[in-house]
């Protein structure tokens, strides 16, 4: 099922949300729609253009969020699905500083692999092996990392993310360094 980028009313980013969930924002007059997907719902009485970005009618207070979570989605588009040791297709997730050696599992220590790398790699240090990372891994941020990174992205939405950091994260993401 497609997914639909809300809008606070200020234009700025909440989240991304089910098709399903969208159409009834819209239809209970709780959202407007900003930008149309081309395809169409019917029921049995109307038809109604899906929508791609909605934006809420009442501004809504949204509470602290803290950093982006470190998930294996949102690691992966961080480093644009890219192993940081040799360039290749990656398909795992390897710490930096091993956490058999102390290392932790945060954003600074955490890079995409690809098998073989990560394999290689094992529980050593880099400077054991002579091997160097391609960029350094850093937290990602802005908003737009909140909606990029749960793997869901549409073309439509990028002029409404890129306020808000979108440039840098799909320069990251299409491995280019910001």
């Amino acid at each position: 099922m497609p997914h639909v980028l809300v809008l606070n009313a200020s234009y700025e980013p909440l989240g991304v949300v089910p098709l399903r969930r969208a159409l009834v924002l819209v239809l209970e007059n709780k959202a407007t729609c900003l930008e149309e997907s081309g395809a169409f719902m019917h029921s049995a009485s109307r038809t109604v253009p899906a929508p791609s970005v909605v934006r809420l009618k009442r501004f809504v207070r949204v509470p602290y969020r803290g950093p982006v979570p470190l998930t294996r989605r949102a690691l992966f588009a961080r480093d644009g699905g890219r192993c940081m040791y040799c360039g290749g297709v990656a398909t795992s997730v390897d710490h930096v500083i091993p956490r058999s050696r102390g290392g932790q599992h945060v954003w600074d220590n955490v890079v995409a692999s690809c098998r073989r790398c990560n394999h290689t790699k094992a529980d050593r240090h880099l400077v054991e092996i002579g091997w160097r990372l391609r960029h350094k891994p850093a937290p990602p941020t802005g908003l737009a990392w909140r909606i990029i990174g749960t793997g869901h992205r549409d073309p439509r939405w990028l002029p409404y993310l890129q306020p808000f950091g979108a440039d840098e994260a799909l320069a990251r993401i299409e491995g280019v360094s910001a």
